[in-house]
């Protein structure tokens, strides 16, 4: 990714320059778009991979919800046998009692007995396999339970740290939270850049590094760099063309400031544009506008051991 955002600078900076020939001109400029389709390819495959983390959340619920209903059945087939057994107890002692009258009326009661022990015993056997496969179940899903608890508190553990290692920033436009099983770092963009540029200041710089600084002991994590503007309309000039090319942008020279950690990997880091598509707040006052101007870094878990392990369920 970083190498291709050098390929859009290299593009716009020839833009300016007479000197260049018009193909190579227009070769890099074709590039430069291309990156821009792949940044959007980038964005919707986050979007399903959002819409896969409901689905799967959905399909555990459903699934919890399924036990509690086959265990309401075995509890009621568990009364069903209580009452046969009364019941062939009572055909027990009615049998003792022909069995002093006549051969005839024991051996009738004799075949029924035989019958009635012979659908005991199936339906005992038909419990006792669906006893043990409820406990499978019931044993998988508390290591699914599990597992999504551990990953709710080691993202616990991340926002806490992070908390740390930015407190410094907090106030002046940074603000760390975990919801949804995820956690998000929010930099408005007066801690990050000028208006109308995707150049990261000192300060900003600073607080970036020590993110990477965290993210880079935590390899494993996906990282979602979202740049977000305002419903004001771009007024600058140059290579950026609207709100969608500078939201895209900063969140780019995010990315390139992330990359200079070597412990940070970078196959983890995606960048996307959301211009003011995505706002915190009302942009009828300045306050929230300024809300809005920011960058969202989303760090997301591992979650294919949760997939393979619904799958294992079903």
């Amino acid at each position: 990714m970083i190498k291709k955002a050098s390929i859009g600078l290299v593009v716009l900076a020839l833009s300016a320059t007479s000197c260049v020939s018009k193909k190579i001109y227009n070769d890099l400029e074709n590039k430069y778009s291309d990156l821009k389709k792949e940044n959007r390819s980038i964005t919707d495959e986050n979007a399903d991979l959002k819409k896969t983390k409901n689905q799967l959340e959905l399909d555990r619920d459903k699934l919890t919800k399924d036990l509690a209903s086959t265990k309401d059945d075995l509890a009621k087939q568990k009364a069903d046998l209580a009452a046969e057994q009364k019941k062939y107890k009572v055909l027990q002692d009615s049998y003792n009692a022909l069995e002093k009258n006549s051969n005839d009326a024991l051996e009738k009661n004799l075949a029924k007995n035989r019958e009635l022990l012979a659908q005991l015993e199936a339906k005992g056997k038909a419990l006792a396999e669906e006893q043990a496969r409820l406990d499978k179940t019931a044993s998988r899903l508390k290591e699914l339970e599990d597992m999504i608890a551990a990953k709710e508190e080691a993202m616990r553990k991340l926002k806490e740290t992070l908390s740390k290692a930015l407190t410094g920033f907090e106030g002046k436009g940074l603000t760390v939270e975990h919801k949804n099983g995820k956690v998000y770092v929010s930099m408005e963009n007066k801690l990050l850049f000028n208006s109308g540029s995707w150049a990261v200041g000192s300060e900003g710089r600073r607080a970036v590094v020590e993110l990477g600084k965290v993210l880079g002991d935590n390899p494993d994590l996906s990282v979602l760099i979202e740049g977000h503007t305002d419903d004001d309309p771009y007024a600058g000039s140059g290579p950026i063309a609207n709100n969608w090319d500078l939201s895209t942008k900063r969140a780019t020279a995010i990315v390139a400031i992330l990359s200079e950690n070597p412990k940070i990997n970078k196959q983890k880091l995606t960048a996307a544009g959301r211009s003011e598509f995505s706002p915190l707040a009302s942009n009828a006052t300045p306050e929230g506008k300024a809300k809005n101007r920011r960058i969202e870094i989303i760090l997301t878990p591992r979650l294919d051991e949760i997939a393979e392990m619904l799958n294992s369920i079903n």
